[in-house]
């Protein structure tokens, strides 16, 4: 926001070169008392035994003076050394023309690619304070957007809300998806690649792997050419990076303009593609009779549609309050005890920090998202109860191995809702006392006691507990990258 006219902005704080405010203020201060005095630059420099064009960049800040010089300036002009050295600016005016100066010699200015402001007498200070007004908002959004951790956590924890409100359903993406089904002819059941390949082409997609796919995309949309770029030997299932790019297309994303928009994006695409993969109509009824024989298992929706152990767990999760009535949560845990992505409608009250945020927080050791880590057998579906401060849960977990270590995903519900689940005569228990810090957080007293001051733990910090996302782009894409790879693969 603009001062009002007749005050001095406050002027930026130092960069690493502090050396640029110092010698930028003394300019200011050299060609104030020069022109006081009616000196011109050639009678300035025949005083000092220097030529004006070495007297005007002293006075443009452009280079920082000796001392030497100092001294032979503040003589010529009549001043005490100290006088020249002063750290405020030596007016309003040359304040503003400081400021401005340093704000175009900042990485924000040039980052935005626009040629310098002369600053000349007919430049009014109403001009400057709008253009340094101006340029402290930019200033302001960017320091926004590189606070990663604390935007992010807000946004995502907004979003959580609104999909708890909906019971994590979106009718209008069930809609989407039937559409798209119906237009290439998909009677129900698993969809194959080549309905997926056949989708693409009803969309206008030609489909290319190519082994040299930008490091941080999952896939490249050639809108020009209607192009899908894919990778080559990715792993793990190949529709679903498709139909991610395609739902992309279909739903008209463009770049975010906040991290609300960004994970609204990311959770609507990642909805669509699933519902091509696993439809509402076929899942629903499916489940609907596993039900009514008291038989709901996510291993099962898995096998019917041939899809993920989490893409299953995640549709569930989409189904399962609005079609059978049975509220549910969901949790992908790190093998640190990291949550990774969670959900729930049931009140099973996963660890928070201040801003609501779950992802990032340690599960409790006794939940069965990370007793699932010591079973042996990783191949078999793991189930327990476990009775918390606000009743007792039963879970269903399976482990999946990734570049990133090995990751539960669990899916529960209250104890009030296990009798249409396969699993619930599980003698697996444990019992919780998760918030409270006693329950697992703090070490029993007699090994607190025994290694408090003979340890010393190395921690495995996460790199990206203290990154931000790449500046201009909320997405962390490298653009110059992709540009560059979609220029090399046109179509000549």
């Amino acid at each position: 926001m603009c001062k009002p006219v007749g005050m001095t902005p406050h002027l930026p704080a130092a960069t690493d070169d502090e050396d640029m405010l110092d010698s930028l203020t003394i300019g200011k201060r050299i060609r104030q008392l020069r022109t006081d005095r009616g000196m011109t630059l050639d009678a300035l420099g025949a005083a000092i035994g220097r030529a004006p064009s070495q007297v005007s960049v002293l006075e443009n800040g452009k280079r920082e003076p000796r001392l030497s010089d100092l001294q032979t300036l503040a003589k010529a002009l009549g001043v005490p050394l100290e006088q020249l050295l002063a750290a405020e600016a030596p007016s309003q005016r040359a304040g503003l023309e400081i400021a401005l100066e340093r704000a175009q010699r900042g990485p924000l200015f040039g980052a935005l690619g626009l040629p310098a402001l002369p600053i000349r007498k007919t430049l009014s200070d109403e001009a400057i304070e709008t253009i340094l007004g101006l340029h402290a908002e930019l200033e302001r959004l960017h320091r926004e957007r590189a606070a990663t951790p604390e935007e992010l956590r807000r946004a995502n924890t907004e979003l959580r809300r609104q999909m708890r409100k909906q019971n994590n359903h979106f009718p209008e993406l069930e809609e989407t998806a039937a559409k798209l089904l119906a237009t290439v002819g998909h009677a129900g059941g698993p969809l194959s690649q080549r309905v997926a390949s056949d989708l693409a082409s009803h969309l206008g997609f030609s489909l290319h792997y190519t082994k040299d796919l930008p490091a941080s995309t999952r896939s490249v949309t050639d809108l020009e050419n209607g192009r899908i770029y894919l990778r080559l030997n990715a792993g793990g299932d190949p529709r679903t990076a498709l139909l991610q790019a395609l739902a992309g297309h279909v739903l008209g994303v463009a770049e975010p303009k906040d991290y609300g928009e960004f994970l609204r994006q990311r959770v609507e695409t990642n909805y669509l593609a699933a519902a091509l993969m696993v439809p509402q109509q076929g899942a629903v009824e499916f489940l609907t009779q596993a039900k009514d024989a008291r038989e709901l298992s996510v291993e099962d929706l898995r096998d019917a549609f041939a899809v993920s152990y989490e893409t299953a767990a995640h549709r569930f999760t989409n189904l399962a309050t609005e079609h059978l009535g049975v509220p549910v949560h969901f949790l992908k845990v790190h093998e640190s005890g990291t949550i990774s992505k969670a959900y729930e409608n049931d009140n099973a009250a996963f660890p928070t920090d201040v801003l609501g945020a779950v992802e990032g927080q340690m599960v409790c050791r006794f939940w069965s998202a990370r007793q699932v880590f010591e079973v042996e057998d990783r191949f078999s579906p793991y189930h327990q109860y476990t009775d918390k401060p606000g009743g007792t849960y039963w879970c269903t977990s399976s482990i999946q191995s990734t570049a990133q270590g090995a990751f539960s995903v669990s899916v529960g519900t209250p104890f009030a809702h296990v009798k249409w689940f396969r699993g619930r005569d599980t003698p697996n228990r444990q019992v919780s006392g998760c918030p409270d810090p006693e329950c697992c957080r703090r070490p029993p007293q007699a090994l607190a006691e025994r290694w408090a001051h003979n340890s010393l733990p190395s921690a495995r910090l996460q790199s990206s507990l203290l990154s931000a996302v790449p500046t201009g782009s909320f997405t962390g894409i490298d653009q110059t990258e992709v540009y560059g790879f979609l220029e090399a693969h046109a179509p000549s």
